[in-house]
């Protein structure tokens, strides 16, 4: 229902005039960057406070969606809601004919109690695998929100100036939806976020802990590693550990898979082309220290930067598995759960977008970031049409960012004067990219 409830959002009026790049840009950007007045700046930051006192998990983002689609309703954008469950999506049409530009920002929040110290500190709590939990904007969502509501905002009252339509997503469940739900980005493109046409670019952006205020943290290609889990059964036959003959040592097969699953990616993997990684985290079998027992289970994951390796890692996982138990007897059985893709920047959509943030950002506070082995669902977007997403930096400028409690800790920290910056990033970008 919600796939054919968004079907029937009126895009072809909004977007008639989006299908080629147009040469045509907005003379007030032309040789100009787009600072945003301290009027909007101090409002971005009060939606940001305003949010981090009320996050909501996963699915969950009901408060949240209904400020921003009353947001974006005010300012005269067309607005759906319901897709992904909790997803809002706008589109603002602007004055001439040019591209489809896609800005997104996430919503949810974690389950993590906040031991930060901060006036507007979230004391919200929720319901996470059946158990009561605090919740907190630990990863920095309502900042992507807040930014976009204010590009958003000045957007709209410039509408005239832009060539082409934005087409804002706020989006649900990026930290994955809860267990036995569908959601976040690849939901709302099955659901037809993009059908009824297809931006020319898609930008995004993630504030981090492991930069300073305002420093922009990009790289050409792959950026973020795609993230699966896999489990392996590993039956035998249980007997008496006095006899192990009597029966199939499950354990002593699951040990050998663990170590001969370490091959995979250092003898078997071209590592030179992109890095990768199998880890093993749960490994459970037994009841009691004189019996074998008939099973054992290994869970863990998987995270590499190129989707060809990552099929070869899938491939080679089973085989290694079945073929591991199979020589003492037993049998393994492999589910893979594939996750979130391998996040790539479009090259040439990067190369073009360098100068904005150079200009943005400042040319020193713009750097090449180091491949991240932690998984976006921005990826699948990206999959889609070419794609921009970055780090901003939000580290106090007198802290170490090699000292700062990360993205997901309960005393995860953001700088607002970083609010600024990435909102106008997502403004430039609208106008530059259409000036291309």
């Amino acid at each position: 229902m919600q796939s054919q409830s968004f079907k029937k959002l009126s895009l072809a009026a909004a977007i008639t005039l989006t299908s080629a790049c147009s040469a045509i840009s907005a003379p007030s950007v032309a040789n100009e960057t787009i600072r945003i007045d301290s009027q909007l700046e101090q409002q971005v930051i009060t939606w940001r406070r305003d949010l981090h006192q009320n996050p909501e998990l996963s699915n969950r983002e009901f408060r949240t969606s209904r400020v921003v689609a009353e947001h974006l309703e005010s300012l005269g954008i067309e607005v759906q809601t319901g897709i992904a469950h909790t997803g809002v999506v706008g589109i603002l049409e602007g004055g001439k004919p040019g591209p489809l530009v896609a800005l997104r920002a996430d919503m949810d929040a974690l389950p993590v109690t906040e031991q930060t110290d901060v006036p507007f500190r979230s004391t919200a709590v929720g319901e996470y695998r059946g158990e009561e939990v605090g919740v907190m904007h630990a990863c920095g969502h309502d900042l992507h929100v807040a930014m976009l509501m204010g590009a958003a905002e000045y957007l709209a009252e410039h509408k005239e100036e832009i060539a082409g339509t934005v087409m804002f997503i706020f989006q649900p469940a990026e930290e994955g939806a809860p267990r036995g739900e569908e959601g976040g980005a690849e939901l709302m493109l099955e659901e037809g976020l993009f059908a009824e046409q297809m931006p020319d670019a898609v930008f995004g952006i993630h504030v981090w802990s492991a930069g300073n205020t305002g420093t922009i943290g990009y790289r050409s290609g792959p950026l973020m590693a795609s993230s699966d889990r896999f489990e392996i059964n590993v039956k035998g036959v249980q007997t008496h550990g006095s006899r192990p003959w009597g029966g199939v040592d499950p354990i002593v097969a699951a040990g050998q898979i663990i170590t001969n699953v370490q091959s995979i990616v250092s003898r078997q993997v071209d590592i030179t082309k992109a890095p990768a990684v199998v880890s093993f985290g749960i490994v459970e079998g037994g009841v009691r220290n004189n019996i074998i027992p008939d099973e054992v289970y290994l869970e863990g994951t998987i995270r590499n930067f190129d989707m060809d390796i990552r099929q070869s890692i899938f491939e080679r996982l089973t085989t290694t598995a079945e073929h591991t138990a199979a020589a003492s007897g037993a049998e393994a059985h492999v589910h893979i759960d594939e996750g979130y893709p391998v996040t790539i920047n479009n090259p040439e959509l990067t190369a073009q977008m360098l100068p904005t943030m150079r200009a943005v950002a400042g040319e020193d506070n713009v750097k090449e970031n180091a491949l991240v082995t932690g998984a976006e669902d921005f990826s699948f977007y990206a999959l889609e049409t070419p794609g921009l997403f970055v780090f901003l930096g939000i580290t106090p400028p007198d802290q170490d960012p090699a000292t700062a409690p990360s993205n997901h800790s309960p005393f995860f920290y953001a700088d607002e004067d970083a609010l600024k910056i990435g909102t106008e990033m997502y403004i430039n970008w609208v106008f530059d990219y259409a000036a291309l």
